[in-house]
């Protein structure tokens, strides 16, 4: 009986963490959907290419985030720390493309 809490708490804990990189990662990709939409209406291959790849990368955080849920509890810890250090990435990236793009 005893791990049924921890289990619980695990639970919360992983839903919670989820929550919060959710938010992140739809924020950035706000941005992004305006980017693209930009990049759409210039006929700009290049920036619909930097579009593309930031797209793919936000696909990775929500396949890894979705990996999360049968990750063993040993191991969370390690993978939760990835996935904040991608969405870094990937928000950093974001905003560095919406600079470029203002910088024309």
């Amino acid at each position: 009986m005893a791990t049924t809490p921890s289990n619980a708490q695990t639970s919360s804990d992983r839903k919670a963490f989820e929550d919060k990189i959710k938010s992140q990662v739809e924020e950035a990709k706000s941005k992004l959907d305006q980017f693209e939409a930009n990049a759409k209406q210039k006929g700009s291959a290049v920036e619909t290419d930097a579009v593309n790849r930031l797209k793919t990368t936000k696909q990775d955080i929500d396949r890894r985030l979705q990996d999360l849920k049968t990750t063993q509890d040993v191991h969370v810890a390690r993978a939760k720390s990835e996935i904040e250090a991608d969405v870094a990435k990937f928000k950093a990236s974001v905003d560095e493309f919406g600079a470029k793009l203002k910088g024309k």
